[in-house]
């Protein structure tokens, strides 16, 4: 879609950043005004969502800094004068970072967390930052400083989580692009139930420094776009080596020379083979929601997958890869939270606004679903600092490691390109039932830090979004570009969601 509209204004409407781009170029557009329209969308809009926790200040004096290097020296990176959506556990050196908690509500960072540097480097400006599930527990993206994020195709349903609030933001046009996190999910259930691409990366090609934790073994950050195209173009500017985060050091030399926008090929999908993992299909906890719910998911990918096939993919279904006991049986978040929050807080020195996590739990501020979260999902009872030591921690990292090797095994005995499974296996619930988390097969990416995409696969019969999840092999981003890009221009299953239109 064109950034103009009929009368010659400039619409933001489902525009990219190649479109916005050619906007600048021609001068029908500038950095500034960009900025005010979607500061007018946020204004007009977001009281329905909920999903801005802060708007940036400075956002309109970045722009104009921005125009005036483009007249002079034209576009200053690959993202110049793009407006983007943070979620707010994304440090932030000029606005509170505050992971949706009361207790971080006045806490600035002393420095931007390194992807937030390489996006401004990149020329990008923050536009606002998002709400989430508070401290990333949990799927619902609920938080006691921002309430409830909606969902944008149903506003009494929920957005998922924990980056609820950028995909709600990016589905509604209230930015450009979007950044969330992923522990178990975060850059992929959110995009599938809101109509938008999301790349959960490979562990270590992008930095998590600066992000607040929910495990550092696990987090990354990713995008949440409404493209393949913007995706590719936001991964570009992402992945970095960083000094402050040793597991990037991995990343280095894995990533394409022209980058992943050269990967963008409609032809992608010819000679590749994709397994399906039936396993994750279907109710994974029968107490959990109906059986229909699961149905709906299923039919629409059943689609999905004739329509791969249709392209030229070579479809291998099943493919046996684990069984989903041995999936949980290498979680560590419950280990690793509290260890990892209280390094984050000692990092903010004497600005820190409580000294430990335990201190936040005592100070009773977190959202109360949260909070119940917590205290049953994470192990109180350990001293943060003996991890290292404690034998179950460490068989859980052993089963990780074995389940990557197994998952990529397999993978190369069949020769397949990619994994296919839902990144939901049931749609949106509704308000005030809670997103059940055991419907959210996110842990075969998580736990083998291997690259995953989502893409838009369609409709349920209720006008519910479902995503296509894609996992590929260690470092193979470029691949996966390939695969989702064909698929998304053979589909086109991309719309916006209604009441959330053009301002006149």
């Amino acid at each position: 879609m064109s950034p103009t509209a009929s009368d010659g204004s400039t619409d933001v409407v489902e525009a990219t950043v190649e479109e916005l781009h050619a906007a600048f170029d021609s001068g029908s557009l500038t950095a500034e005004s960009l900025v005010e329209r979607y500061l007018e969308r946020i204004e007009a809009y977001d009281d329905e969502l909920n999903a801005i926790l802060t708007v940036n200040p400075n956002a309109g004096e970045r722009a104009r800094r921005l125009d005036s290097q483009f007249e002079s020296d034209g576009f200053v990176g690959p993202l110049h004068g793009i407006p983007i959506v943070l979620k707010d556990n994304h440090d932030t050196h000029d606005m509170p970072t505050t992971a949706g908690s009361v207790a971080l509500a006045d806490s600035v960072p002393p420095r931007d967390a390194f992807v937030v540097d390489r996006l401004r480097d990149a020329g990008g400006i923050v536009l606002a930052k998002a709400n989430l599930q508070e401290f990333s527990f949990g799927v619902d993206t609920i938080s006691s400083l921002g309430g409830e994020t909606r969902n944008a195709y149903a506003l009494d349903r929920r957005p998922s989580g924990s980056s609820g609030g950028t995909a709600a933001a990016i589905a509604a046009n209230l930015g450009a692009i979007g950044t969330g996190s992923d522990t178990c999910s975060s850059v992929r259930s959110p995009p599938a139930f809101n109509n938008l691409v999301g790349v959960r990366p490979t562990k270590g090609l992008v930095s998590a420094a600066g992000i607040v934790p929910l495990s550092a073994t696990q987090d990354t950050a990713g995008p949440i776009t409404r493209t393949v195209a913007d995706a590719a173009r936001l991964l570009d500017a992402m992945a970095g080596y960083d000094p402050d985060d040793p597991t990037t050091s991995a990343g280095v030399g894995n990533t394409p020379d022209a980058g992943y926008v050269s990967h963008l090929d409609e032809r992608g999908l010819e000679d590749a083979r994709i397994g399906v993992v039936r396993e994750l299909f279907g109710l994974q906890d029968e107490a959990s929601a109906p059986q229909a719910a699961a149905d709906a998911v299923t039919d629409v990918l059943e689609t999905a997958i004739e329509d791969l096939e249709s392209a030229g993919a070579t479809i291998v279904d099943p493919v046996e890869i684990v069984d989903t006991n041995h999936l949980a049986s290498a979680r560590v978040i419950g280990y690793e939270f509290e260890r990892d929050i209280d390094r984050y807080l000692s990092a903010l020195g004497d600005d820190a606004p409580y000294d430990s996590f335990s201190e936040i739990l005592e100070a009773d501020v977190i959202a109360p679903p949260v909070q119940s979260r917590l205290e049953d999902g994470i192990m109180l009872d350990l001293d943060p600092e003996s991890l290292d030591q404690h034998s179950g921690y460490l068989a859980r990292l052993e089963r990780r490691r074995e389940l990557r090797i197994d998952t990529l095994d397999r993978m190369a005995a069949q020769d397949l390109d990619a994994l296919l499974y839902p990144p939901s296996t049931i749609p949106p619930v509704q308000i005030p039932d809670h997103q059940p988390f055991a419907e959210l097969p996110c842990e075969l990416a998580a736990n083998t830090g291997l690259p995953s995409i989502v893409v838009p696969a369609g409709f349920t019969d209720d006008g519910l979004p479902v995503g296509m999840e894609l996992l590929g092999r260690q470092f193979a981003e470029d691949r996966l570009f390939e695969l989702a890009y064909a698929y998304e221009q053979a589909t086109k299953h991309r719309r916006p969601p209604d009441g959330f239109g053009a301002l006149s």
